[in-house]
């Protein structure tokens, strides 16, 4: 089987490929055409960490594989990252693993890549202004991802560390051709923000309703079990959107207490939650008023895993990248 490292998997995956794989592979897991059960996991309670497991089958793109992630919130911070990961790739015609990747990178990825392509759908295309909430691998993937499908004219940043933010917002100033700089508060980057990117593992909101303009749309993709990125007012007001309806809603560490928790209390109802892939499709209707608030709450799914990893062995054959091993 071939075998990728972190550092190849890095120079292999293309992000603005990937973004247009991921609007087709939600596209089937919306239609039916994917096969992905709900991730299961075991708790690692004294650390506070949870290893996950996610699997799926896409036949249009002839994807099969299975991905370990490991989430340690603790190892912010560190040398290490907070998500860890490594997919294994099938052959679908035989069962046979055909290759081992680094997982880490394409989950930093592919996540970035999923806000962008709900950003090419939700978002207005005249906008101006792009906060990113939180100083961690995803903070930095979002601003690389989210800036290739708008315009922005400058990006913020806020943490819980100001400092964090600040070091961040100069790294970021070098990498997006845009002004950048740190926020002193959640609030004051989500103010007159047109796109707000909430990537944190945060216990209370981050994200506030009266914090929000009109026409803002909202990117979660951070995941506490205790914890919420969102509150309820913003979920309430806008027009959600998930990549899984099935996924979003089920018990953690599949589901999201941003929506499970309004949903119990009767502030919205599930079927009016729509997916990514019928908007893909056409066949539900996105933004339709400049001032609607739009809010793409993110819990990621096995097929967009395996739309990264299908970029990535493809380009790996092209370039002869990796190294065969045998079992």
């Amino acid at each position: 089987m071939l075998v990728l490292s972190r550092r190849e998997v890095e120079e292999l995956l293309d992000v603005g490929a990937l973004i247009d794989a991921l609007a087709g592979a939600m596209a089937d897991l919306s239609a039916g055409r994917a096969v992905v059960p709900n991730r299961v996991g075991a708790p690692v309670e004294d650390r506070d960490g949870i290893l996950a497991a996610m699997l799926g089958y896409t036949p249009s793109t002839a994807s099969l594989m299975s991905k370990l992630v490991t989430l340690f919130p603790r190892n912010a911070g560190t040398e290490l990252p907070t998500h860890q990961a490594v997919i294994t790739v099938f052959d679908p015609s035989d069962g046979r693993p055909v290759a081992l990747l680094d997982g880490t990178a394409i989950t930093a990825t592919r996540t970035a890549a999923g806000s962008a392509l709900a950003t090419r759908l939700l978002a207005r295309t005249e906008v101006a202004t792009l906060a990113i909430l939180g100083t961690g691998v995803q903070a930095r993937a979002h601003a690389t991802a989210v800036t290739r499908v708008r315009a922005f004219e400058e990006l913020r940043v806020a943490g819980r560390d100001p400092d964090k933010a600040a070091a961040l917002a100069e790294e970021l100033a070098g990498q997006v051709g845009l002004r950048v700089r740190a926020a002193e508060s959640w609030e004051a980057a989500c103010d007159g923000a047109d796109v707000v990117c909430a990537t944190t593992h945060a216990l209370e909101p981050v994200v506030r309703r009266e914090w929000l303009a009109a026409g803002t749309h909202v990117t979660s993709v951070g995941f506490d079990p205790q914890g919420r990125e969102v509150d309820d007012a913003t979920v309430a007001d806008a027009l959600v959107v998930v990549e899984s309806r099935a996924a979003a809603l089920s018990a953690p560490p599949a589901g999201s207490n941003d929506l499970i928790q309004p949903i119990a209390r009767g502030l919205i109802e599930a079927d009016r939650i729509v997916e990514v892939g019928e908007l893909v499709a056409g066949t539900r209707p996105g933004r339709t008023a400049a001032e609607q608030l739009t809010l793409y709450k993110s819990v990621g799914v096995a097929v967009q895993d395996g739309a990264a990893a299908t970029l990535v062995l493809e380009a790996a054959r092209e370039r002869g990248a990796g190294r065969e091993v045998e079992l």
